[in-house]
Protein backbone atom coordinates (compact mmCIF):
# COMPACT_ATOMS: atom_id res chain seq x y z
CA UNK A 1 0.00 0.00 0.00
CA UNK A 2 1.00 3.38 -0.57
CA UNK A 3 -0.19 6.42 1.73
CA UNK A 4 0.51 9.96 0.47
CA UNK A 5 -0.05 12.66 3.18
CA UNK A 6 -0.32 16.17 2.14
CA UNK A 7 -0.06 18.68 5.23
CA UNK A 8 1.09 22.05 5.96
CA UNK A 9 2.76 20.57 9.20
CA UNK A 10 5.20 17.49 7.81
CA UNK A 11 7.10 17.67 10.98
CA UNK A 12 4.46 16.73 12.94
CA UNK A 13 4.62 12.98 11.47
CA UNK A 14 8.17 12.50 11.96
CA UNK A 15 7.47 10.61 15.33
CA UNK A 16 4.49 8.52 14.91
CA UNK A 17 5.55 7.29 11.67
CA UNK A 18 9.27 6.14 12.73
CA UNK A 19 7.94 3.64 15.53
CA UNK A 20 6.00 0.64 16.32
CA UNK A 21 3.77 -1.07 13.55
CA UNK A 22 4.15 1.85 11.12
CA UNK A 23 7.85 1.75 11.88
CA UNK A 24 7.68 -2.38 11.28
CA UNK A 25 4.84 -1.87 8.11
CA UNK A 26 7.42 0.05 6.22
CA UNK A 27 10.68 -1.77 7.15
CA UNK A 28 8.70 -4.75 5.64
CA UNK A 29 7.36 -3.04 2.61
CA UNK A 30 3.91 -3.33 3.32
CA UNK A 31 3.17 0.39 3.19
CA UNK A 32 5.21 3.09 1.51
CA UNK A 33 4.30 6.36 3.45
CA UNK A 34 5.09 9.23 2.19
CA UNK A 35 4.43 13.01 3.91
CA UNK A 36 4.38 16.02 1.53
CA UNK A 37 4.34 20.20 2.24
CA UNK A 38 1.45 21.02 0.49
CA UNK A 39 3.30 24.65 -0.13
CA UNK A 40 5.58 22.63 -2.10
CA UNK A 41 2.93 23.28 -4.80
CA UNK A 42 1.83 26.63 -4.29
CA UNK A 43 2.03 28.98 -7.19
CA UNK A 44 2.20 31.89 -4.50
CA UNK A 45 6.27 33.57 -4.26
CA UNK A 46 5.27 33.51 -0.54
CA UNK A 47 4.56 30.18 -0.50
CA UNK A 48 0.65 30.85 1.09
CA UNK A 49 -1.87 28.17 0.28
CA UNK A 50 -4.81 30.20 2.20
CA UNK A 51 -7.33 33.19 1.69
CA UNK A 52 -10.16 34.75 3.32
CA UNK A 53 -13.61 33.01 2.37
CA UNK A 54 -15.88 35.01 -0.05
CA UNK A 55 -18.76 36.30 1.64
CA UNK A 56 -16.55 37.19 4.85
CA UNK A 57 -16.32 35.54 8.06
CA UNK A 58 -13.44 34.84 10.16
CA UNK A 59 -10.75 32.84 9.54
CA UNK A 60 -8.96 31.75 6.39
CA UNK A 61 -9.77 28.65 3.80
CA UNK A 62 -6.90 26.52 1.78
CA UNK A 63 -7.42 27.71 -1.55
CA UNK A 64 -8.13 24.86 -4.82
CA UNK A 65 -5.15 25.78 -6.84
CA UNK A 66 -2.28 23.83 -4.52
CA UNK A 67 -5.12 20.98 -3.42
CA UNK A 68 -5.72 20.33 -7.29
CA UNK A 69 -1.98 20.37 -8.19
CA UNK A 70 -1.00 18.12 -5.39
CA UNK A 71 -3.19 15.70 -6.18
CA UNK A 72 -3.33 15.65 -9.87
CA UNK A 73 0.82 15.09 -9.59
CA UNK A 74 -0.03 12.35 -6.71
CA UNK A 75 -3.14 10.34 -8.09
CA UNK A 76 -3.40 7.03 -9.95
CA UNK A 77 -6.12 5.42 -11.48
CA UNK A 78 -6.87 3.57 -8.20
CA UNK A 79 -6.43 6.47 -5.98
CA UNK A 80 -8.61 7.01 -3.00
CA UNK A 81 -8.67 10.96 -2.12
CA UNK A 82 -9.22 10.78 1.46
CA UNK A 83 -10.22 14.70 3.66
CA UNK A 84 -9.66 14.64 7.01
CA UNK A 85 -13.07 16.56 8.05
CA UNK A 86 -14.96 17.77 11.28
CA UNK A 87 -17.75 17.08 8.93
CA UNK A 88 -16.51 13.85 7.35
CA UNK A 89 -17.64 10.24 7.97
CA UNK A 90 -16.65 8.91 12.14
CA UNK A 91 -14.13 6.70 11.55
CA UNK A 92 -14.78 3.03 12.54
CA UNK A 93 -13.19 -0.40 11.89
CA UNK A 94 -15.64 -1.15 8.97
CA UNK A 95 -13.50 1.85 7.30
CA UNK A 96 -10.41 0.92 8.40
CA UNK A 97 -10.93 -2.33 7.23
CA UNK A 98 -12.18 -0.52 3.73
CA UNK A 99 -8.90 1.68 2.95
CA UNK A 100 -6.85 -1.30 4.05
CA UNK A 101 -8.06 -3.21 0.66
CA UNK A 102 -7.02 -0.39 -1.45
CA UNK A 103 -3.90 0.28 -3.20
CA UNK A 104 -3.09 3.71 -2.92
CA UNK A 105 -4.32 6.57 -0.64
CA UNK A 106 -3.82 10.59 -0.47
CA UNK A 107 -4.90 12.32 2.71
CA UNK A 108 -5.49 15.52 2.93
CA UNK A 109 -5.25 17.41 6.23
CA UNK A 110 -7.78 20.18 6.49
CA UNK A 111 -6.75 23.37 8.54
CA UNK A 112 -8.18 26.45 9.04
CA UNK A 113 -11.79 26.97 8.19
CA UNK A 114 -11.42 24.20 5.85
CA UNK A 115 -10.66 23.84 1.94
CA UNK A 116 -12.35 24.81 -1.12
CA UNK A 117 -15.45 23.54 -1.66
CA UNK A 118 -14.47 23.23 -5.42
CA UNK A 119 -11.51 20.68 -4.43
CA UNK A 120 -14.07 18.63 -2.04
CA UNK A 121 -16.38 18.20 -5.02
CA UNK A 122 -14.12 17.79 -7.89
CA UNK A 123 -11.18 15.19 -5.62
CA UNK A 124 -12.55 14.02 -2.70
CA UNK A 125 -13.86 10.58 -2.67
CA UNK A 126 -13.86 10.38 1.36
CA UNK A 127 -14.20 12.25 3.86
CA UNK A 128 -13.49 10.86 7.59
CA UNK A 129 -13.96 12.43 11.10
CA UNK A 130 -12.36 11.26 14.68
CA UNK A 131 -15.72 12.27 16.25
CA UNK A 132 -17.80 15.34 17.14
CA UNK A 133 -15.26 17.68 17.99
CA UNK A 134 -12.72 20.49 17.35
CA UNK A 135 -8.45 19.87 16.71
CA UNK A 136 -6.82 22.24 15.00
CA UNK A 137 -6.08 20.52 12.10
CA UNK A 138 -6.14 16.83 9.98
CA UNK A 139 -2.56 16.04 10.91
CA UNK A 140 -3.64 14.21 14.43
CA UNK A 141 -6.99 12.52 12.95
CA UNK A 142 -4.39 11.18 9.87
CA UNK A 143 -2.38 9.67 12.31
CA UNK A 144 -5.20 8.23 13.66
CA UNK A 145 -6.17 6.70 10.24
CA UNK A 146 -2.80 5.40 8.96
CA UNK A 147 -2.38 3.85 12.13
CA UNK A 148 -5.47 1.30 11.76
CA UNK A 149 -5.35 0.83 8.73
CA UNK A 150 -1.50 -0.26 8.22
CA UNK A 151 -2.09 -2.75 10.62
CA UNK A 152 -4.86 -4.16 9.04
CA UNK A 153 -2.54 -5.10 6.18
CA UNK A 154 -1.71 -8.90 6.22
CA UNK A 155 1.88 -9.26 7.80
CA UNK A 156 2.10 -5.97 9.14
CA UNK A 157 1.12 -7.49 12.42
CA UNK A 158 3.02 -10.61 13.82
CA UNK A 159 0.05 -12.40 15.60
CA UNK A 160 -2.78 -12.22 12.75
CA UNK A 161 -4.92 -13.58 15.11
CA UNK A 162 -5.30 -11.22 17.63
CA UNK A 163 -6.64 -8.83 15.14
CA UNK A 164 -10.21 -10.73 14.90
CA UNK A 165 -10.60 -11.00 18.66
CA UNK A 166 -9.69 -6.91 19.47
CA UNK A 167 -12.32 -4.29 19.77
CA UNK A 168 -15.05 -3.32 16.77
CA UNK A 169 -13.84 -6.51 15.10
CA UNK A 170 -16.41 -8.92 16.48
CA UNK A 171 -18.81 -5.93 16.80
CA UNK A 172 -17.99 -6.55 20.76
CA UNK A 173 -15.60 -4.24 22.86
CA UNK A 174 -12.76 -6.58 24.03
CA UNK A 175 -12.85 -8.66 26.99
CA UNK A 176 -10.73 -8.18 30.24
CA UNK A 177 -7.15 -9.07 29.82
CA UNK A 178 -4.85 -10.42 32.84
CA UNK A 179 -1.17 -11.83 33.01
CA UNK A 180 1.41 -13.15 35.26
CA UNK A 181 1.65 -12.77 38.55
CA UNK A 182 -1.54 -14.88 38.86
CA UNK A 183 -1.97 -13.19 42.11
CA UNK A 184 -0.94 -9.74 42.24
CA UNK A 185 -1.07 -7.97 45.81
CA UNK A 186 -4.30 -9.85 46.50
CA UNK A 187 -5.76 -8.96 43.34
CA UNK A 188 -6.36 -12.62 41.61
CA UNK A 189 -6.76 -13.26 37.68
CA UNK A 190 -10.44 -15.32 37.44
CA UNK A 191 -9.42 -19.03 37.83
CA UNK A 192 -11.12 -19.84 34.76
CA UNK A 193 -8.14 -18.32 32.63
CA UNK A 194 -5.34 -20.53 34.30
CA UNK A 195 -7.77 -23.54 33.58
CA UNK A 196 -6.61 -25.21 30.45
CA UNK A 197 -10.21 -25.36 29.52
CA UNK A 198 -10.46 -23.44 26.01
CA UNK A 199 -14.17 -24.24 25.70
CA UNK A 200 -14.92 -22.55 29.01
CA UNK A 201 -12.68 -19.67 28.53
CA UNK A 202 -14.25 -18.89 25.33
CA UNK A 203 -17.64 -19.01 26.74
CA UNK A 204 -15.86 -16.56 29.41
CA UNK A 205 -14.44 -14.03 27.54
CA UNK A 206 -17.60 -14.04 25.43
CA UNK A 207 -19.35 -13.46 28.61
CA UNK A 208 -17.41 -10.49 29.14
CA UNK A 209 -17.27 -9.09 25.98
CA UNK A 210 -20.71 -8.77 26.18
CA UNK A 211 -21.25 -7.39 29.97
CA UNK A 212 -18.60 -4.91 28.94
CA UNK A 213 -20.32 -3.93 25.63
CA UNK A 214 -23.19 -3.28 27.85
CA UNK A 215 -21.91 -1.19 30.29
CA UNK A 216 -19.40 0.94 28.31
CA UNK A 217 -21.26 0.96 24.72
CA UNK A 218 -24.66 0.55 25.21
CA UNK A 219 -25.67 1.45 21.53
CA UNK A 220 -23.35 -1.20 20.17
CA UNK A 221 -24.99 -3.74 22.54
CA UNK A 222 -28.36 -2.84 21.13
CA UNK A 223 -27.02 -3.13 17.52
CA UNK A 224 -25.73 -6.59 18.53
CA UNK A 225 -29.25 -7.67 20.36
CA UNK A 226 -31.27 -6.51 17.23
CA UNK A 227 -29.05 -8.48 14.34
CA UNK A 228 -29.71 -11.75 16.60
CA UNK A 229 -33.39 -11.14 16.14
Amino acid sequence: MRVDILTLFPAMFDGVLGESIIKRAKKKGKADIRVHNLRDWTEDRHRKVDDKPFGGGPGMVIKPQPLFDAVSELKGRASKVVLMTPQGKRLDQAAAKKFAGAAHIIIVCGHYEGVDERFRQKCVTDEISLGDFILTGGEIPAMALVDCVVRLIPGVVGDEESLEFESFSAGLLEYPQYTRPADFRGLKAPRVLLSGDHNKIDAWRREMALKRTKKMRPDMYKKINKEKR
